[in-house]
């Protein structure tokens, strides 16, 4: 079985001072294998590793470090097939989060699973997603 580790560079533009992140806490962004990306779980930091208040800009963040990824791959964001999103006070923001997520996700539309948590890594992230991309089959 072949595995490849993605990198992101420290001087990416999207993920800026918190690719420290992957080195810290020792994890890959994503590894591609089987056709099939499996993208970290992604939260909605800035660049300049600061936290949104708005759970908007904490997706938006979050989807484009995922569509950042995808980039580096060669893909977009309509090669997402599986999603997972994490969230902190799910009743009280899951009307902006599915508001920022229709802004940026188009069809078609990967599976999407949406879990609520009472906390993640950092205090103030409210959502983190983690996604399974699939590479476009050869043959067809």
């Amino acid at each position: 079985m072949t595995i490849h580790t993605i990198e992101v560079s420290e001087d990416n533009a999207v993920f800026g001072q918190t690719t420290s992140a992957f080195a810290n806490f020792g994890y890959s962004p994503a590894v591609r294998t089987h056709g099939l990306l499996f993208i970290a779980g992604t939260i909605g930091r800035r660049a300049d590793g600061t936290i949104p208040d708005t759970i908007e800009e904490q997706t938006e963040l979050a989807i484009r470090k995922i569509e950042e990824i995808l980039r580096l791959e060669g893909l977009d964001l309509s090669a997402l097939v599986d999603v997972t999103s994490y969230h902190v006070d799910i009743r009280q923001h899951l009307s902006g989060f599915s508001e920022a997520k229709q802004r940026l996700v188009k069809a078609p539309f990967p599976t999407w699973s949406i879990i609520g948590v009472s906390g993640l890594a950092s205090p103030g992230l409210l959502v983190e997603i983690r996604a399974t991309a699939a590479y476009p089959d050869v043959a067809s």
